[in-house]
């Protein structure tokens, strides 16, 4: 991690909260600018603005920033410094920052949200207003950023661009081979490369990174990041969990699938050959860094698995699709995201039911993802799972007639299957099903699609072979 990372942006927009949120993370010294130039004048900003005017406070502001920072670069450890909305406004301060540290600009909230912090913050706090429209094409011009962050018990979740390589400098890395390859710069000496493709999620993987952590001298004070797919995470986050009995991780996801669905939650494990993700553990990151120029190198075909979470999303949440460029793009993924984030905050450990939503298609798209040996992907087995749900749904009358077609178009408009795999019928899914690890018994919680915005936990009776109704929760 880089030894000095400011966070700047548009007055409201976040900034302390984040870098104090962040140094908390990242085990890092957390800074407020501000708070420092009031210390060394000795009463508070207003009252400089009142008193001397803006010119007298931006001299101040140039030399506190430089002092700052200087004892920043003689400290141990990453300092995480937020700045004031102007603070880099003069060239000479912002040549200084960037050549000092890394600068990462939060993105300006929309106009009624910003009003709103402005507001509650008071006209005296704030003397300058609200100066973001007119400041715009300056912080846009900043290529490190943050479009929005979240936070969930045991972990903070950024969404932003070109944010990777800052938090992960020096740091100790479980990389996916494919992501080791192209970003090979990101990555120089990862710790441990693990192979690409949900069949090597197994224990023997897991064995293989404990081995990779004894080799690298890993205490129980390091933090451990993984780069890769949902594969990667899951597997470096299980290991984390269980080495020296738990040492931190932080989860940096390279695939549009694992950005808006393994990232975040907390969930980490190996597949068994008995079911999928059968040996896990509940252990979040401390940070999650979602950065979309990891997109830029994957193809189509594995982008449309990503859709096939998102439009998930949108049949839990009732959202409005979003499709083409806009959906990659950090306001997309992150608004598509906040459905899973404010259901984990609800439910972060599956004790009252809400987090099993999440599980809408999953039952019949595990069963198909283990049926064919996982040569169908993740993703098109979500799509397929889906839209045989919706079915299950409007043969026992739960969704109207036509409900499991429209939702078969939504899919199809990504290239994502909707169908079962060719010569797999459902009751040949039943036996797989029954073996989920949602289990109770003989009974198997479904998360049915029944409309947009509408997900029932419903309990099907899976034994002999056949699939009825127990009861809708």
């Amino acid at each position: 991690m880089k030894k000095i990372i400011y966070i700047y942006g548009a007055p409201a927009s976040g900034k302390t909260t984040f870098a104090k949120r962040f140094a908390s993370a990242a085990d890092a010294r957390a800074v407020d600018l501000d708070a420092c130039i009031e210390e060394t004048a000795g009463r508070d900003i207003p009252s400089i603005f009142a008193e001397e005017g803006e010119e007298t406070f931006r001299e101040l502001e140039s030399s506190v920033l430089r002092r700052v920072s200087d004892e920043a670069s003689r400290r141990a450890g990453t300092t995480v410094v937020s700045l004031g909305g102007g603070a880099l406004l003069r060239g000479a301060n912002r040549d200084f920052a960037e050549s000092a540290g890394d600068v990462i600009c939060l993105d300006t909230p929309a106009e009624k949200e910003l009003a709103r912090r402005l507001a509650s913050a008071g006209a005296a706090a704030r003397p300058l207003g609200n100066k973001a429209k007119e400041r715009a094409e300056h912080y846009a011009s900043f290529p490190r950023r943050i479009a929005a962050f979240f936070d969930l018990p045991g972990s903070l979740v950024a969404v932003g661009r070109s944010i990777a390589g800052t938090f992960l400098e020096g740091g100790k890395v479980v990389a996916d081979a494919n992501v080791a390859a192209v970003w090979r710069g990101l990555v120089p000496a990862p710790v441990a490369v693990v192979p690409s493709g949900e069949e090597h999620k197994t224990p023997h993987t897991v064995a293989f990174l404990w081995s990779a952590f004894a080799a690298a001298g890993i205490s129980r004070r390091d933090t451990v990041s993984a780069v890769g797919g949902g594969v990667t995470g899951d597997l470096a986050g299980f290991a984390a969990a269980t080495w020296m009995r738990g040492i931190d991780w932080m989860n940096f996801p390279t695939t549009l699938l694992s950005m808006v669905d393994a990232s975040t939650g907390g969930k980490t494990g190996c597949d068994l050959p008995e079911g999928k993700n059968l040996a896990g553990a509940f252990h979040s990151p401390r940070l999650v860094a979602i950065d979309a120029d990891f997109l830029s190198t994957l193809d189509a075909g594995t982008l449309a698995q990503g859709r096939a979470e998102m439009i998930k999303h949108e049949i839990i949440g009732g959202l409005d699709a979003v499709t083409g460029a806009a959906c990659l793009e950090p306001a997309g993924i992150a608004a598509n995201l906040k459905v899973k984030i404010d259901i984990v905050r609800e439910d972060p450990f599956e004790k009252t039911g809400r987090r099993a939503l999440l599980n809408c298609g999953h039952t019949v798209a595990h069963a198909i993802e283990k049926i064919t040996r996982y040569g169908v992907s993740h993703g098109e087995a979500v799509a397929a799972g889906c839209v045989e749900e919706a079915r299950l749904a409007e043969r026992e009358g739960l969704a109207s007639k036509g409900w499991a077609d429209s939702l078969a178009e939504r899919f199809a408009a990504e290239n994502l299957p909707v169908s079962l795999p060719e010569g797999v019928a459902f009751d040949d899914l039943v036996p797989l099903m029954a073996g989920d690890k949602k289990r109770d018994g003989s009974a198997v919680s479904f998360a049915l699609p029944c409309a947009w915005g509408d997900v029932r936990l419903v309990k099907f009776d899976l034994s002999g072979g056949r699939c009825r109704i127990v009861m809708e929760g």
